[in-house]
């Protein structure tokens, strides 16, 4: 079988919970894959690799999809590539620690589109809170229970 790797959703993945990642690649050897439409510097490393895909929509999303194995872990906050990844058989976690399964992933999926039609009808919504520590603490909590599966 096949070693579980780490996907990262990385356009706005932010810069603390990127360099918890690295640091748990390089420690577990795991490879992880930095997934974005732009030039995203990473540290030298035989695990790390960022991969750069065209500008267009959802590019790096789809390049997850296409690629993620079961048991993989995928880092986004992207909704619909949580669902898929979900589907596919991975583990999935947003930056701020919440982690879809197949339990809660349909029901959040809703929630988004709820909120996503509110706001195409001109309501105004309030967008995500600033990332906290809390956020950090609850992605760290929720990659150390993941890693602990693998040993």
């Amino acid at each position: 079988m096949q070693k579980p790797m780490i996907w990262v959703d990385a356009d706005a993945c932010p810069n603390p919970v990127k360099e918890m990642l690295f640091r748990a690649s390089e420690r577990k050897s795991i490879q992880l894959r930095l997934v974005a439409n732009q030039l995203i510097s990473y540290p030298p490393s035989p695990f790390i690799k960022a991969i750069r895909v065209s500008s267009g929509f959802d590019e790096a999303d789809n390049y997850i999809v296409e690629h993620v194995n079961p048991n993989d872990l995928v880092i986004t906050a992207d909704i619909p590539l949580a669902a898929e990844a979900v589907e596919k058989g991975a583990l999935v976690v947003n930056p701020r620690g919440m982690v879809y399964t197949p339990a809660n992933i349909k029901q959040t999926l809703t929630m988004r589109d709820f909120m996503e039609e509110m706001r195409s009808s001109g309501v105004q919504t309030q967008g995500p809170n600033k990332f906290s520590q809390a956020d950090k603490h609850a992605f760290a909590k929720a990659l150390d229970q993941w890693l602990a599966k693998l040993s």
